[in-house]
């Protein structure tokens, strides 16, 4: 495997990546909340592209993996800045845009940024706005009091150590909502999304299908597929989903 790559951003923060050149459009995969590029599907379509020769990046947001800071130190818009200075400094031309979980809200914070760099994008369980509808909504008093007194709240997760969740990260992610105003995709989208996903439910999948403007957006619900959704089968559907995107064929 080739060694890991380094790119320091305008607001000095130390970000990891591999990428590997090939024809384009260039799929870029952004990665869920305290994943790292070095998760099941980020490897496998990597690999995958690679037998195509076709180009492909995945990186590390700061706080994540190899790359610089700390996790608590980090809230959305850090990591909508680390995305926007990888694709701007490390590829060119347009781009298939593959999210996953909170890379899925990335992937439409891209979209909102910079949408005549996109081709086409791919959300696995893509979880928009999960810091206001999920984390804060689901917050009891003593867990918002919490919030406002010590700055941080500790919950549990399916499948790591327990998160720890600032005051920062709530009060960032609400200034990154997307749900809320028009939504505009001017490119195809593929939405895939298991049923039996525990972190992100299929009303927010509909939810994000039904509040975008996009011309050919389609939602694919998979049974009994989880929130990893990085079995064999599910893997192949994110191939399929990419080979209908224009260029990927």
């Amino acid at each position: 495997m080739a060694a890991t790559q380094f790119l320091e951003t305008p607001q000095g923060r130390r970000l990891a990546y591999h990428k590997t050149e090939g024809a384009g459009p260039c799929i870029v995969f952004l990665g869920g909340l305290k994943s790292d590029m070095e998760g099941t599907k980020a490897v496998h379509l990597e690999a995958w592209a690679q037998a195509q020769g076709r180009a492909f990046l995945r990186f590390d947001y700061s706080g994540h993996g190899e790359s610089s800071g700390t996790f608590e130190e980090g809230c959305i818009g850090d990591w909508h800045e680390d995305t926007l200075a990888a694709l701007e400094t490390l590829t060119e031309g347009p781009l298939i845009v593959v999210g996953s979980s909170m890379g899925g809200w990335q992937a439409l914070l891209l979209a909102r940024e910079r949408p005549e760099r996109i081709a086409g994008m791919v959300t696995i369980a893509a979880a928009p706005d999960f810091t206001e509808d999920g984390w804060w909504a689901g917050f009891d008093e003593a867990q918002k009091a919490a919030l406002t007194q010590t700055g941080q709240v500790e919950l549990p997760s399916d499948y790591m150590e327990p998160y720890v969740v600032t005051r920062r990260m709530i009060e960032d992610g609400r200034e990154r909502l997307v749900l809320r105003a028009p939504l505009k995709l001017p490119f195809p989208v593929r939405c895939l999304q298991g049923t039996a996903d525990t972190a992100v439910s299929t009303g927010t999948a509909l939810r994000l299908l039904e509040h975008a403007e996009c011309d050919d957006m389609r939602l694919l619900l998979v049974k009994d597929a989880d929130h990893r959704f990085s079995d064999g089968p599910c893997l192949g559907l994110i191939e399929d989903a990419i080979r209908e995107l224009p260029g990927a064929a």
